[in-house]
C-alpha cells in the first residue's frame, strides 16, 4: 500500500494552522466529513491530533481514494473512516448528519458549479450549528490579497478557464442563500484564508441510519 500514498508538500506546510482553526470551530467530539481529501495526509494528521473526531474522508478521484486509504492504514488512526467516492455535483453524499464539513483547496481548483453544489449539499447534512470550513486563497472586495495569488489565479485559469481564485464576497453570498452565516475568517500562512460558515438551523439534517462503523460508511 505504500506506493499508493500520494504526497503533497503543501499539506505538510499548512496542516497545523488549519488544525488550529478546526479546533476552534468544532467540538472535541465531532463527526466530520472532508470533501476532496486529496492525498489523505490532512485526514490522518487531524484525526491523530483529535481522537474525539470521527473523520470521514472523501474524493471523486479513485487514485486519491486509494491514497487516503493507504495513509489511514499506514498511520493506524482508528478514527479515520474508510474513504468514499464523493462527487458533490452528482450528489452522492454519504448518509448521516455531521458536526462539520471541511473542504481544503477545492473552491479555486474546480468550476464554480462545484462550490454551488458544495454549499447546497452541505447545509442539509450538517447538524444545527454545524460548521462548513473552507481553506484556500481568496480575493477580498474584488482584489487579490497578494501578487503571488494573482499569478496563481492566472495560472489556474490558463489550465482551465472554469477554475480560479474566487472573491470571498461571492462565496459568502452563495453560502448565505443556502442558510449559512459567515462566522470567522482567519488569515493563514502563504496568503491563504480559513473561512468558517455556520449553519443557521433552518433546514433539517438527516439522522444516521445505522452504526457509524467503517463498513457502514464505505
Amino acid at each position: 500500500m505504500q506506493n499508493a500514498r500520494l504526497r503533497s508538500p503543501a499539506a505538510a506546510r499548512n496542516r497545523q494552522p488549519i488544525l488550529e482553526v478546526l479546533q476552534q470551530a468544532l467540538p472535541d467530539e465531532a463527526r466530520i466529513l472532508e470533501v476532496a481529501s486529496g492525498s489523505g495526509e490532512h485526514a490522518v494528521y487531524f484525526a491523530a491530533a483529535m481522537p474525539g473526531w470521527q473523520w470521514h474522508p472523501s474524493d471523486p478521484d479513485p487514485e486519491a481514494v486509494a491514497s487516503i486509504d493507504a495513509w489511514r492504514r499506514h498511520a493506524g488512526t482508528p478514527n479515520v473512516c474508510a474513504p468514499v467516492r464523493l462527487d458533490v455535483v452528482a450528489g452522492d453524499w454519504p448518509g448521516g448528519a455531521f458536526d462539520g464539513i471541511v473542504a481544503i483547496n477545492l473552491v479555486h481548483i474546480a468550476p464554480w458549479a462545484v462550490t454551488e453544489a458544495l454549499l447546497a449539499g452541505a447545509g442539509p447534512r450538517l447538524r444545527d450549528n454545524g460548521a462548513l470550513i473552507l481553506y484556500g486563497p481568496y480575493k477580498r472586495a474584488g482584489r487579490h490579497t497578494a501578487s503571488s495569488n494573482e499569478a496563481f489565479d492566472a495560472d489556474l485559469r490558463a489550465r482551465d478557464p472554469r477554475w480560479g481564485v474566487r472573491d470571498l464576497d461571492d462565496v459568502e453570498a452563495a453560502a448565505r442563500a443556502h442558510g449559512f452565516t459567515l462566522e470567522h475568517v482567519a488569515d493563514l500562512p502563504a496568503n491563504n484564508l480559513a473561512v468558517v460558515f455556520r449553519r443557521d438551523g433552518t433546514t433539517s439534517a438527516p439522522t444516521a441510519s445505522g452504526p457509524e462503523t467503517e463498513e457502514a460508511n464505505r
